[in-house]
């Protein structure tokens, strides 16, 4: 099985580097670029990743690599030999491998938010019921994008595999990147739009809870009549579970939403407060102003949660079969970890432990790069259109970022 990664940055990178570490050759795994001439350099004239821990480097090669190319149009792709000269690789030869028709099993989406629709726009000729997609992305809201712009119908739909990464990469030089904090993805399953049960072990109560565990024989099985269908997201969840360096774990959905709304909160605060103040992380939150912000923010967010939670929550018991009981089922129940006080707690943790980074926004202003606002503070701010509960320091926030991505960066001295 064919494994795909769209998304070249260090965590793109960081992942392909250890899915080529577990996997058997007979498994490919292909780079996907967007064009050939960015596909070439002299490092990569032989496919090869270098990650770097604390001084110490470790490659591997034996990718394949595929370009989104001006030839093929939507849907299209073409797989060349890396060995080519800059010359040679930007153009299109018949002996290079047209993809317009083959389609695509497993993919792991390791791009920013706001470019994750338009690219997988571009495979969705290739993608079917049957594929399996993972999104790595900062933020939410990004599979709710996916499914109202590209995935609408249910029965074509790929599955998604959604996951929260708290590994710290950056960059050195192409396809180097330096694993400079150790984390975890914890990742789970977006329900399945057939009703099938990917989390049927965790109600087994034949065994008491600290038994229970989730079952890749939940998913699918060889013997299952609808073993097909469910083949790829099987085969790409065990992959994940395999992936010790990054520390992956299989967690029930709900768990994961919890750690993204958590991760959420830290990126709305942390990220456009660097890029508008110019700092680094450890620079805030040594006055009393930056504090007020963080708990205005964190107070907005537990707010808009706690609605999102018991709407969904009465939704579900509206939706559920008559014999359910629905007066033992805590509707307002909402994690303690959405809490003000909680989520507060966890922006200094996380803040602390990342004092030396640049965060990824303050780099893309630099840049003169779009940023993930839209999917950071944006989305709060629509949830709390969405559930009418006032956010006016997330939409104060999403504006001056808006507003000091319109000035460049040269022009700012």
């Amino acid at each position: 099985m064919r494994f795909y990664v769209l998304g070249l940055g260090p965590v793109g990178c960081l992942l392909a580097h250890n899915l080529r570490s577990v996997l058997p050759r007979t498994h490919p795994v292909t780079l996907i670029h967007k064009t050939a001439k960015q596909a070439w350099t002299p490092k990569n004239a032989a496919a090869t990743i270098t990650v770097e821990n604390k001084g110490v480097r470790q490659s591997t090669n034996g990718f394949d690599i595929e370009v989104f190319d001006k030839y093929s149009g939507t849907g299209g792709g073409v797989r060349f030999n890396p060995q080519l000269s800059r010359e040679e690789s930007a153009v299109f030869t018949p002996s290079d491998q047209d993809l317009r028709t083959e389609p695509i099993e497993a993919l792991f989406m390791a791009t920013k938010a706001h470019t994750t629709a338009p690219a997988l726009s571009h495979l969705a000729p290739r993608l079917t019921s049957r594929s399996t997609i993972v999104l790595l992305q900062n933020g939410m809201g990004v599979y709710e994008d996916l499914v109202q712009r590209i995935f609408r119908n249910p029965e074509s739909r790929p599955h998604f595999i959604m996951a929260s990464n708290t590994n710290g990469a950056w960059l050195k030089s192409p396809f180097h990147v330096v694993h400079a904090g150790i984390g975890e993805i914890t990742f789970g399953i977006v329900p399945d739009s057939r009703k099938r049960d990917f989390e049927a072990s965790m109600a087994d109560e034949s065994k008491p809870l600290y038994e229970r565990s989730l079952n890749l024989d939940d998913i699918t099985h060889p013997s299952d009549p609808s073993f097909d269908q469910y083949r790829s997201l099987r085969h790409t969840v065990a992959v994940l579970r395999s992936l010790d360096a990054l520390g992956c774990t299989w967690s029930p959905i709900a768990d994961v939403q919890l750690a993204m709304r958590k991760k959420l909160v830290v990126n709305a605060i942390v990220n456009p407060l660097t890029a508008i103040l110019g700092c680094r992380n450890g620079s805030l939150f040594k006055d009393e102003l930056s504090h007020n912000m963080m708990r205005s923010v964190c107070e907005e967010a537990s707010a808009a949660f706690r609605a999102q939670i018991e709407a969904d929550t009465q939704a579900w018991l509206d939706s559920s079969d008559p014999s359910v009981d629905k007066s033992q089922v805590p509707a307002r129940r909402v994690p303690k970890e959405l809490g003000a006080d909680a989520l507060e707690r966890e922006v200094l943790r996380v803040t602390h432990v990342t004092r030396a980074n640049m965060s990824s926004m303050l780099s893309d202003v630099r840049k003169n790069n779009p940023t993930e606002i839209d999917f950071l503070n944006g989305y709060l701010v629509r949830l709390g259109e969405q559930y009418n509960i006032p956010v006016p320091v997330n939409r104060a926030l999403v504006q001056l970022v808006e507003m000091r991505c319109a000035i460049p960066i040269d022009q700012t001295f």
